[in-house]
């Protein structure tokens, strides 16, 4: 799954990294080391520009609401449940099959973060035990620095509850795509712990490789088969996970510190 991740990249740098023709510097986000569910994220998609003379689409780096509200819901209530869309399925439930026809898009990143139940306290947990298990956060990112390009979908809502000029008027959210986690080994593992992404969680975001993005992105791709196609794991070896601080696991916590890497996994939460 994707529960949280780390965006800090300046948007001048995405929109060059994504080759974006269109971004409003009004709608710029500041570093983020803790993105959570129903935060501002940034999203590059392609669509045409409302009211311009051109019809073609466009590349743009929009900012958008991170848990999706399909068009048809009546309320934005569950967007905190949808965060997430299965690569299995995404093609086929009702709540992602439009997206996932004509309305997808890239979420960029540094990478995520997953949580593992250290093992002294999920022995507990199997026993029977009350405590709480403690968990020990990882961060999860690409082995060579570059963007973690998460491949998501975006849907418009209609908050019939407000007038057309209310600035509230239209919601526009996003998922992040999730897969099954690589069971091959990491890029670069850490000293102990977790020697694949499939130890840590046994579902991760799906990364698009810079082959697939225009592809991706192209809103006349409607082919269901040819885009699910695009959802094929990337290469094996590209990623490396390290042990973080437990302070990520607090949403209020917020700073560059949260990914710094640490020797070992904190004490009482080994892998």
């Amino acid at each position: 799954m994707c529960g949280r991740y780390a965006s800090s990249r300046r948007p001048e740098d995405l929109t060059g990294i994504f080759q974006v023709e269109k971004w409003e510097p009004a709608e710029a986000l500041g570093p983020d080391w803790n993105v959570a569910p129903t935060k501002e994220v940034y999203a590059v998609l392609e669509r045409p520009v409302k009211d311009a003379a051109d019809p073609r689409p466009v590349r743009q780096m929009r900012t958008l609401r991170w848990g999706l509200v399909p068009s048809w819901s009546k309320s934005p209530d569950g967007a905190a449940r949808m965060i997430n869309a299965r690569a299995e399925t995404v093609h086929e439930k009702p709540s992602f099959r439009r997206s996932f026809a004509s309305r997808r898009c890239i979420l960029p990143a540094d990478g995520y973060y997953e949580w593992v139940t250290g093992a002294d306290e999920r022995q507990l947990e199997e026993k029977g035990k009350k405590k709480r298990p403690r968990k020990q956060p990882y961060f999860v990112t690409p082995a060579d620095g570059s963007v973690f390009a998460m491949a998501g979908l975006y849907d418009f809502w209609r908050d019939r509850t407000l007038p057309d000029d209310h600035p509230m008027a239209w919601w526009v959210t996003c998922s992040v795509i999730t897969t099954e986690a690589e069971t091959t080994p990491l890029g670069v593992a850490p000293a102990e712990g977790p020697a694949t992404l499939a130890d840590i969680h046994p579902r991760m975001p799906l990364m698009l490789t810079p082959d697939r993005w225009d592809a991706w992105l192209d809103p006349s791709n409607t082919g269901a088969e040819e885009v699910r196609g695009l959802l094929a794991p990337p290469p094996a070896g590209l990623m490396r996970a390290y042990p973080v601080a437990t302070a990520v696991s607090n949403v209020r916590n917020n700073g560059p510190e949260l990914v710094e890497e640490l020797a070992a996994p904190e004490e009482g939460t080994l892998f």
